[in-house]
């Protein structure tokens, strides 16, 4: 199992950022898992404690979540 990472940055606070910028911040923050989805992807249900998940619409993060 992934470890959760403590961090500092809540997942609203990605929204907003380029996709790039977000993904970078995430892993400086110890998030190991980082997944980018475009929006409506069908992904699975199982959560997984180290993985923080960013929607991007044209290169920005338009709604993030953890699992």
């Amino acid at each position: 199992m992934t470890p959760k990472p403590t961090s500092p940055v809540p997942p609203e606070d990605y929204v907003g950022l380029d996709h790039e910028r977000a993904e970078g911040l995430a892993r400086d923050h110890g998030w190991s898992v980082v997944r980018s989805l475009p929006p409506g992807s069908i992904i699975t249900m199982e959560y997984l404690e180290g993985r923080i998940n960013f929607e991007v619409t044209d290169g920005t993060v338009t709604r993030c979540w953890l699992g």
